[in-house]
């Protein structure tokens, strides 16, 4: 086996997290459980492709859990698992900064945030 080596943490963090997406549905996921179809709903501009991607990559992570629903028509719901709350605070602190730099940018934060339940 491969030992792999990073040059500093922060380059195993953002393995697992970086992109545009992940921290996006990391966010999302921060509000409850959510189904496939309303995280795409929350996130227009992703394509369903990239979607499950995503997904499933945090999944292979241990990042998300994947909850399966025995039932017809399927069902199937994703949610953070232990090990993807301890995320929280890098999350948080992440739209903090993107708030402030909003504000720094355009001067006021709601003049190019979406509406949406995020950014309340």
């Amino acid at each position: 086996m491969v030992t792999k080596k990073y040059n500093i943490s922060v380059e195993a963090t953002l393995e697992v997290i970086g992109g545009k997406w992940k921290c996006v549905i990391l966010c999302h996921l921060t509000h409850g459980t959510k189904r496939t179809s309303e995280l795409k709903r929350l996130m227009p501009a992703i394509t369903q492709k990239m979607l499950t991607q995503q997904l499933r990559e945090l999944e292979q992570d241990g990042i998300v859990n994947r909850i399966v629903y025995n039932q017809v028509p399927p069902k199937v719901e994703y949610e953070l698992s232990e090990y993807g709350w301890s995320l929280k605070s890098i999350l948080d602190s992440l739209c903090t900064w993107g708030e402030n730099h909003i504000i720094k940018e355009y001067g006021d934060k709601f003049a190019v945030l979406e509406d949406n339940v995020l950014n309340n």
